[in-house]
């Protein structure tokens, strides 16, 4: 752990030294050590903060301002932590030799379907998805992940629990190199889409046919498309292992923010 917080902490600095404002002279904590203390947090406190400040504390002498000012200074850094996620996966791609990327989605509920009517985060149907693994339905999001074949991630976006696969990756911006091959599931099927990325961005999007499908495949690359979502359905569990039982959150903004801590947690245990 205290490698991990270490590596981490050097990592956020570095980033932060580059065209990022210096700290006020009265600041008991800078903004790497607040990025720190969260990624801490997520990769092995389950999000929680408070058990990450005192490990912080103790073990490497933090000086924390009280709860709330934690709280407002981390939300005051959500575009850095995205920025610094970028950063990274940027890095990971330009690694990634192979060019082959896999993308898929998985759903984080806010709460139990038995306690809808009285969730606070949200108040719309459109949060209310449906898990096709289990079969069941849910009320909160989607995340749509882009891995390497290691399963790194590189790429995330967030939509509503409603929203079908093929519908919220016309909503990402798709940013891998050209040449890529990305491999998806049957539900990213559109075959304008895939002449699209083909012709325009050099991007091969290689998703699983269905069975009535009007562009059928050679059954050896049938095989590796099947064959290349195994891992990134172990990078899920592997993500989601890092989850409690209920996230809490007291806003939406809070919510997400910490889903993407976790995503790029898991992301920098994995590539450090």
């Amino acid at each position: 752990m205290e490698d991990f917080t270490i590596a981490i902490y050097c990592f956020v600095d570095d980033y932060l030294k580059i065209g990022h404002p210096k700290a006020g002279a009265r600041r008991k904590l800078t903004d790497a050590q607040v990025i720190t203390t969260a990624l801490v947090a997520a990769r092995y406190f389950s999000g929680n903060f408070a058990k990450a400040r005192l490990y912080l504390r103790e073990v490497h002498q933090f000086d924390f301002p009280d709860k709330s000012n934690f709280n407002r200074h981390l939300h005051r850094l959500a575009s850095t932590i995205t920025s610094l996620f970028v950063a990274l996966g940027e890095s990971l791609k330009a690694l990634n030799v192979s060019s082959k990327y896999m993308i898929d989605s998985f759903p984080i509920a806010v709460c139990k379907n038995i306690r809808i009517k009285r969730c606070k985060l949200l108040r719309h149907k459109a949060y209310r998805g449906k898990n096709m693994s289990k079969r069941e339905y849910f009320y909160g999001f989607k995340v749509q992940v882009i891995t390497t074949l290691e399963g790194l991630p590189v790429q995330y976006f967030i939509c509503a629990g409603s929203f079908h696969d093929i519908t919220a990756f016309k909503s990402m911006n798709i940013d891998l190199p050209p040449g890529s091959q990305l491999y998806a599931d049957s539900g990213y099927t559109d075959y304008e889409l895939e002449d699209y990325y083909k012709e325009l961005e050099q991007i091969h999007l290689l998703a699983v046919r269905k069975s009535n499908s009007k562009r059928r495949d050679h059954p050896a690359m049938d095989f590796i498309k099947k064959y290349m979502r195994k891992r990134i359905e172990t990078t899920f569990s592997e993500i989601t292992a890092y989850f409690p039982k209920k996230i809490h959150a007291v806003t939406i903004q809070g919510f997400l923010l910490k889903v993407v801590l976790f995503i790029f947690a898991f992301s920098l245990d994995k590539s450090l």
